[in-house]
């Protein structure tokens, strides 16, 4: 699921937050001005980095985490036991793991400067989850996870291709309409979890239903994944250019990552009620 919390304002506030707090320096441009008649000094030693967020070095640490998460998506694959064709045993830690992942991304709201590390850590947990969920899939349909990776992929480089051509561009009211459905999408899954807890089910929702009113709803979820793509490369873009600190390359990546979990396990759920039909 994808993370609202990681829009453009929010990210701009986390930023304010992590200059407020010293931990970041003053903010970009800015300097220091001495206490008339006061000793000279450049004061106390501090760690910040004054360098600025680039998208080259957004793409790196992109890159690393996505790293993590394949590894520990191969670890997760294979927490999940079968035999003969069918599932015996199904890793049980699978929904904290979720709940832990969130957490992460919460935290890293408030704590933007830990996002380095927080990244790590999300990376790890949400990687051993889409490692078992996409073992589970590709048990009772063979093949499923290699058209889902490659679609996501398809997906990534269109969305980046219609933002950078600006065919598509991120205004105000875009944002708002995407946040907003992104928000509703996320209260509707968060209910759909609680009923499922209490014995329930939301019938549509399972990849088994085939019906076309699942399969739509699973398009325009995946279409609003694809769309918070657009969102995270805005946010990247505008960040280099209003010279964000260097340390917010890692709430970016964090963020983008987030959003290319969502919409491949979205993809994978499509695909899996497609090929049921």
């Amino acid at each position: 699921m994808a993370n609202p919390i990681l829009n453009d304002k929010a990210l701009k506030e986390a930023a304010a937050a992590g200059y407020a707090s010293g931990a970041w320096g003053p903010p970009h441009g800015s300097r220091s001005t001495p206490i008339p008649g006061g000793p000279v000094s450049d004061g106390p030693v501090s760690d910040w980095d004054s360098r600025t967020m680039t998208v080259e070095g957004t793409a790196t640490a992109t890159g690393v985490l996505f790293v993590v998460l394949l590894a520990a998506a191969v670890a997760g694959w294979s927490t999940v036991k079968t035999s003969e064709g069918e599932i015996t045993s199904f890793p049980a830690w699978t929904l904290g793991a979720v709940l832990v992942g969130f957490g992460l991304v919460v935290a890293m709201r408030f704590k933007p400067q830990w996002a380095k590390y927080l990244g790590f850590g999300y990376a790890v947990v949400q990687g051993l989850v889409v490692g078992a969920i996409s073992h589970a899939y590709e048990v009772y349909q063979k093949g499923i996870v290699i058209q889902a990776v490659g679609a996501t992929v398809a997906v990534f480089a269109v969305m980046l291709f219609l933002y950078r051509t600006k065919i598509i561009k991120v205004t105000d009211r875009m944002r708002r309409i995407v946040i907003g459905a992104t928000m509703g999408i996320m209260i509707f899954y968060g209910v759909s979890l609680l009923i499922n807890l209490f014995g329930g089910e939301v019938s549509f929702l399972s990849s088994s239903n085939t019906s076309a009113l699942s399969i739509g709803f699973s398009f325009f979820v995946a279409g609003l994944a694809a769309f918070n793509l657009a969102l995270d490369f805005d946010f990247i873009e505008k960040g280099t250019e209003q010279g964000l600190p260097k340390q917010m390359e890692w709430v970016a990546a964090v963020g983008l990552m987030v959003t290319v979990v969502w919409l491949y396990l979205e993809i994978l759920r499509l695909l899996s009620k497609l090929r049921s039909r």
